[in-house]
């Protein structure tokens, strides 16, 4: 199984997003294998507005607290409660049950490819 689904476009701070209305958010195989247990989440709320790279929230681990950021521009339209109350499913499922939030996009931020952000994860 790859790690990195080749449909989804990546950011440099490890989130994932896929297009959509709305666009599904989340983080990186990468990022959650960094980051080990994930443990609490705290999203954006629906009807927040958030903005392409600034940081709408944090992902706690046993190991560290990291920032999550927005990929887009946008209104918040959901967010993932099962995710919220079993933060375990961002390491079990990434891709899948574990996505963040969604968001109905104004604007995109800077966005890479799979092979893009495969070079950079990898120091290529």
């Amino acid at each position: 199984m790859s790690n990195l689904p080749e449909n989804l476009q990546y950011t440099a701070e490890h989130e994932w997003i896929a297009d959509g209305t709305p666009a599904t958010i989340g983080v990186t195989w990468h990022a959650q294998d960094a980051l080990g247990d994930v443990v609490y989440l705290e999203l954006p709320q629906v009807g927040d507005e958030v903005t392409a790279g600034a940081v709408v929230g944090e992902i706690e681990s046993t190991k560290s607290v990291s920032e999550l950021f927005s990929p887009v521009t946008g209104a918040v339209v959901e967010i993932n409660q099962a995710a919220i109350d079993d933060p375990s499913l961002v390491n079990s499922d990434p891709y899948g049950a574990g996505w963040l939030f969604k968001v109905e996009v104004a604007s995109y931020g800077e966005l890479l490819t799979a092979s893009g952000y495969e070079a950079l994860t990898q120091g290529g």
